[in-house]
């Protein structure tokens, strides 16, 4: 059987000591520009900026961060990287609904193939982003460990990546205002009331908001009543808990997954700067494997339904 690498993009969110522990050995790096007009290439390790500057820098109304791909050379350069040393490549890049990243990594495939023909490499467009591309990596990475070849994986990979689910709340509505997703109207009051848009994949590879929560505990509650009714064998599982500066959020979500559900894991991390840029500050979601996201969210939207008529019913 071939050797090969898994290398996602830096979209990921993956830290250094976590691609370590899940044998990542390299990854794709798009770049960022800052508010002050300077760009540099995205680094999943915080070297230039902390998580929290970057996420406080956003209240100001003028700060806007832009983010572009992967840079073709660079991506051919660590694809016959790789190839050069007798690995074939499996690439994992986010969504294609957001990003030109997938069409760039298919580019360096092709170039790359044709000065080492007898090697491989399959490019996946995930439909997934953030934490929700490092868990179907970590996923991928775990059949790896299993002796799956390449092929193998990559087949898992396109069968079930629309099986990895986001659920939480999303509180800073004037970040979303300010980047046009939201009246300032909506922003106010809904900041006002406490609301929290929640969101979960579509099949096109976009979150798709599922219901409007007001107040943290009513949300954190939704998300574990969904995480229930929507994953798989959620005791067994390795899950992700991303957060864009809502650490103490986030471990309280933690416990209360620990004590609702009792996964093998839950590991936390910060949204990175790739997809951090736009999602901004306020997110607290859980990332994990579960059924497959139904065609126009029609079983998931059902659900959310269901738990607010709960929540409804809870407040007479």
């Amino acid at each position: 059987m071939n050797k090969y690498v898994i290398i996602p993009d830096t979209s990921c969110d993956l830290t250094a000591d976590l691609r370590e522990r899940f044998d990542f050995p390299d990854y794709l790096r798009g770049v960022i520009t800052f508010p002050d007009g300077h760009s540099e290439r995205i680094n999943l390790d915080w070297e230039t900026i902390s998580p929290t500057e970057f996420y406080e820098s956003m209240k100001d109304k003028k700060s806007q961060y832009k983010t572009s791909a992967v840079n073709p050379d660079e991506t051919l350069e660590i694809f016959e990287k790789y190839l050069s040393m007798g690995y074939d490549v499996l690439s994992l890049s986010l969504s294609s609904a957001l990003s030109s990243t997938y069409n760039v990594c298919l580019q360096a495939a092709k170039l790359a193939l044709e000065k080492y023909p007898d090697r491989k490499i399959i490019c996946i467009d995930s439909l997934r982003y953030s934490t929700s591309l490092a868990l179907l990596a970590v996923l991928a990475g775990q059949k790896k460990q299993e002796g799956l070849s390449l092929e193998e994986v990559a087949e898992w990979v396109e069968n079930n990546k629309h099986c990895i689910h986001q659920m939480g709340p999303m509180d800073d509505l004037f970040f979303l205002c300010k980047t046009g997703r939201i009246s300032n109207f909506k922003a106010f009051f809904g900041t006002l009331v406490g609301v929290n848009p929640m969101a979960d994949f579509n099949r096109n590879g976009m979150s798709e908001v599922l219901i409007k929560c007001k107040g943290k505990q009513n949300a954190f509650d939704t998300t574990i009543k969904y995480m229930k009714r929507t994953g798989i064998d959620l005791d067994k599982q390795l899950i992700f808990i991303a957060h864009s500066n809502r650490y103490q959020q986030a471990l309280r979500l933690k416990e209360m997954i620990e004590q609702e559900i009792n996964p093998a894991e839950i590991i936390i991390t910060n949204v990175g700067m790739a997809c951090g840029a736009s999602i901004g500050p306020g997110l607290c979601a859980a990332f994990y494997f579960g059924k497959p996201i139904s065609e126009n969210n029609v079983e998931e939207k059902a659900i959310m339904k269901e738990l607010e008529e709960q929540l409804k019913a809870k407040k007479k």
